[in-house]
């Protein structure tokens, strides 16, 4: 299942290049963008299945989405995921904590509480794993599948 049509994330990814875009920034550590891994670590970089993120989220994790808001607008999101977009990742992973549970409806997670994060296809979420790994946050994952992924096991929420 398309989302879009082909081609209609890589203008977004043109556009945002062409403004400074998210990719600037320090690329994550060594690792496969299709590694599995069930434990929380920062090793590596740890890419979670469908199911596992399913079952990570009966339990206390984290979901940020870091897709566009108009991404989320428009196609939805993976249910009880939070949306910073990636350009706002660094800072609000800074923030103190009232201004961010004030921001993003949400309690500000710690440097050792479980975080996974996701996009569109893997690219971005990669990225955020590095910049949260940089920041010291030692428990984070990605859904390397992301929105894309999701969408082929169920239906999205629609804001």
């Amino acid at each position: 299942m398309g989302v879009g049509g082909p081609g209609w994330w890589r203008a977004a990814r043109a556009l945002r290049a062409a403004s400074g875009g998210w990719w600037r920034a320090a690329a994550p550590g060594p690792g496969a963008v299709g590694a599995t891994s069930r434990s929380l670590c920062a090793g590596g970089v740890p890419g979670l299945s469908y199911q596992e993120l399913k079952d990570l989220k009966k339990t206390n994790v984290l979901h940020i989405d870091v897709r566009e808001r108009w991404e989320i607008d428009r196609f939805g999101k993976i249910p009880a995921s939070i949306n910073i977009p990636l350009g706002e990742l660094v800072e609000a992973l800074q923030m103190d904590p009232t201004a961010f549970k004030e921001q993003y409806n949400q309690k500000m997670p710690s440097k050792s509480d479980p975080v996974v994060f996701s996009c569109l296809a893997g690219t971005r979420s990669k990225q955020a794993l590095g910049f949260a790994t940089s920041l010291g946050f030692s428990r984070v994952q990605q859904y390397a599948g992301g929105f894309e992924d999701w969408v082929k096991h169920e239906p999205p929420e629609k804001k």
